[in-house]
């Protein structure tokens, strides 16, 4: 438990200076500073599990990503695998929830990055909001990072995969690249304690766009949850 205390004062440590160096970076031209910003903010929490929870993280199949841009549809065991995610790619674009957009400087942030906002009311502003983004997307190469469930499951769970992850798929024509993981082993979810140890996020091979929804929301979700359950089983061996 010293460990995880220990932890949790450095990722609130690290998230305090991160966000006042971000909200600077914001207001200089273009999205490339505030993107490194927000890499190095990853990598900076990846080395403080490292180094004071113990959790070492190995990132496999990077290689499987395709040439061009793709939509990286990736299991969410942990607020850690987050940070991978930033660290590891630093053209990546996201998903996020409007209710983000109470917090002034988070909004902020998220309109720089060329976030694609999704609305839990709807209406004709969020869809408009939606296809700028996608437009936007769509003259950029960049990598837009999608959780399928929605919300953070625990080694062993699953939720249902929403259709959102096709929507975007479609609209972007482009290839889907799956991302299993046993993160949630040593980082459950949102749990203060963390369990020293090898965690891995692994990146799979890409699904060729152009699938009809059925089909592709079937083999999406067949490919992570069996590699997710091989992972988790590969952690507690």
């Amino acid at each position: 438990m010293v460990r995880s205390a220990a932890y949790f004062v450095a990722y609130w440590l690290i998230t305090a200076v991160f966000a006042l160096a971000c909200s600077l970076l914001a207001l200089l031209p273009g999205r490339k500073p505030l993107a490194y910003g927000i890499q190095l903010y990853g990598s900076a929490q990846r080395v403080a599990l490292f180094c004071i929870a113990g959790i070492s993280i190995e990132v496999r199949g990077k290689d499987r990503l395709p040439r061009e841009p793709s939509v990286i549809a990736a299991k969410h065991q942990s607020w850690g695998d987050g940070f991978v995610m930033i660290s590891e790619l630093a053209q990546l674009s996201f998903v996020a929830g409007d209710h983000l957009y109470k917090f002034p400087l988070v909004g902020r942030i998220l309109n720089k990055l060329g976030a694609i906002v999704l609305s839990n009311g709807g209406g004709d502003d969020a869809r408009a909001r939606m296809n700028d983004s996608l437009d936007m997307l769509r003259h950029e190469r960049r990598d837009v990072l999608i959780y399928p469930e929605g919300h953070l499951a625990a080694p062993g769970e699953k939720h249902a995969y929403r259709k959102g992850v096709w929507h975007l798929y479609a609209a972007l024509n482009r290839p889907c690249t799956p991302v299993a993981t046993n993160l949630g082993l040593a980082w459950n979810q949102q749990s203060f304690r963390k369990m020293p140890g090898r965690a891995v996020v692994e990146f799979l091979d890409p699904i060729e766009p152009g699938l009809e929804k059925d089909e592709f929301m079937a083999r999406l979700e067949a490919v992570i949850e069996a590699r997710t359950d091989a992972l988790v089983k590969e952690g507690l061996t």
